[in-house]
């Protein structure tokens, strides 16, 4: 059989068309005009770091600010993003972030260790400031810049669990924008209308009450965005958003509470996603208030929930029973075996008896005098007002009044979350993932931080501490076994259920990562809209 040799410039040019018709054929996979509509319930802060800047703020934060580290879309593990390696000192008081050279901020400036310094030293570790969440990262007493493109966290106490943190909602800052400010957390200009970032999107737009509008980023350091745009519509609502997907106006709907699902469920142009999350449900008992520092009475309070019944009326069997904050979905680590305070209304009666409350003239308990009346503002947000409403009639039924006030969303973190002016109300926490649950019960993080009933036990921190020193799964897993135990009894909350999160999506958009929704926003340069 003879052998054809074809010249090198017709070979060329072979190759050139077929990059051609491949560069085509993909072009034709997505629509590069497509502009996609999302919802949040409320004026977000774009800040990752601001006070107050939660749920309705994190989702759009992720797209804007790129941190350290993200996570990977196929287990969870902490990966690359503005960091491109990372290791730990021999004695684990230290971490090394080796950092990407070829980053620029929206506004052309380059990122640089400058900026991690800021952020975390300025801002983060700044007490005055109050920053969100601030207390993840207790265990980190500096950042230092070792180079350019280096930096070196400098712990305190070993924190193992440190490259997760830096994935959850840990977006780095510009220091060349804020480092002037008098309170960087607080400028209008960039939280409120049009933050320099360094993610995919850049904010092109922001109209209070109505949407935020992002364009793609063209200093991207990462693979150029498939989407002409995103806008994120504010609407409170949660019926309101669903009847806008079924309408066609939104393309994305995240949190969806399943009794909602027969509407969409239906429609051949939706997808449902049904995601597992470390995340629980709770009543937070203030511990500010005498009454709630008895166990008994915490118990008492758990005991008289049925549980189960929330799960089924609320969600539509869409989670299970919560017996401490480590989600099943992380098996290793997750004690199955604790105290469970299963639904006995009169053990909780038994309980509060034992706490010295008797049952007043009109079925309400009294101690001294007083009745058991407790002050219960909820959030006008998915399943928080029905959740409160359940428990108040469970309460009731073993004479303990709960006075509920329905307030919006944003008044509701300032009032619960941040001022602490509550005596119980119910709410959730969304974690990293990883057992390390220490800015949520430990002593440090108690009135400034996440632990919002302001619990302290100091048993429970050094179970706490002995988790974030393990190396090796078998003594973490002693720890965090004997940390579950502690607060399966404790109750520094009252643990409620662990939710499936649902969200349904346009089957159009395509690209996003189902595993959960803050690795989906991190990897958003990869959506498209599929022709």
């Amino acid at each position: 059989m003879s052998k054809h040799r074809f010249p090198r410039p017709f070979l060329t040019l072979l190759l050139a068309a077929a990059l051609a018709l491949f560069a085509a054929a993909s072009a034709q996979d997505h629509d590069p005009n497509a502009v996609i509509n999302l919802a949040t319930n409320a004026d977000p802060t774009m800040n990752p770091w601001a006070p107050g800047a939660v749920i309705e703020s994190n989702l759009i934060n992720t797209i804007l600010f790129e941190q350290l580290t993200r996570y990977s879309p196929t287990d969870l593990s902490p990966s690359p993003a503005l960091a491109e390696r990372w290791e730990a000192s021999e004695d684990a008081l230290a971490w090394t972030f080796y950092l990407r050279d070829d980053v620029l901020w929206s506004d052309g400036d380059p990122f640089d260790a400058d900026d991690v310094a800021f952020t975390f030293n300025d801002v983060v570790k700044n007490p005055e400031l109050g920053a969100q969440s601030a207390n993840q990262f207790a265990a980190v007493e500096r950042v230092e810049v070792v180079d350019q493109y280096t930096v070196r966290f400098v712990l305190n106490t070993p924190f193992s669990a440190l490259p997760y943190y830096l994935a959850s909602y840990a977006g780095i800052l510009p220091a060349h924008v804020l480092s002037d400010a008098e309170n960087p957390l607080t400028v209008a200009s960039f939280n409120k209308q049009q933050p320099v970032s360094t993610g995919p999107y850049k904010v092109a737009e922001y109209v209070s009450g109505s949407h935020v509008r992002m364009v793609p980023n063209e200093n991207y350091y990462g693979s150029a965005p498939k989407l002409a745009g995103i806008v994120f519509r504010i609407i409170p609502d949660t019926n309101t958003q669903v009847a806008q997907l079924l309408a066609g106006q939104l393309d994305l709907v995240g949190r969806l509470n399943p009794t909602a699902l027969a509407g969409v469920e239906r429609n051949p142009a939706l997808d449902v996603m049904r995601q597992s999350q470390n995340i629980f449900y709770f009543v937070a008992l203030n511990m500010d208030d005498e009454r709630f520092q008895d166990v008994r009475v915490r118990q008492a309070l758990l005991t008289a929930i049925d549980r189960q019944a929330l799960i089924d009326a609320l969600v539509q069997g869409y989670g299970q029973v919560a017996t401490g904050p480590i989600a099943p979905l992380l098996a290793a680590l997750h004690n199955p075996d604790v105290e469970q305070h299963a639904y006995d209304p009169e053990r909780a009666k038994a309980l509060l008896a034992e706490a010295g409350w008797t049952p007043g003239a009109d079925g309400v308990l009294q101690k001294d005098g007083q009745p058991f009346v407790i002050d219960m503002p909820t959030a006008s947000y998915a399943e928080l007002t029905p959740a409160s409403l359940l428990i108040q009639q469970f309460w009731a039924d073993v004479g303990v009044k709960a006075e509920l006030t329905t307030i919006e969303w944003n008044a509701y973190i300032q009032q619960v979350i941040l001022e602490r002016d509550y005596e119980a109300s119910v709410a959730w926490w969304s974690m990293p993932p990883t057992p390390d649950v220490t800015p949520y019960v430990s002593c440090s993080a108690a009135h400034t931080g996440n632990n919002i009933p302001n619990y302290c036990n100091e048993e429970l921190d050094e179970l706490l501490a002995a988790g974030r020193r393990a190396l090796t799964a078998e003594e973490q897993q002693d720890a965090y076994y004997a940390l579950q135990e502690l607060l399966a009894v404790e109750l520094p909350y009252l643990y409620l259920w662990h939710p499936d999160i649902i969200s349904v999506k346009r089957n159009t958009l395509q690209g996003m990562p189902e595993i959960n929704a803050a690795t989906a926003f991190q990897h958003s340069e990869e959506w498209y809209v599929a022709r």
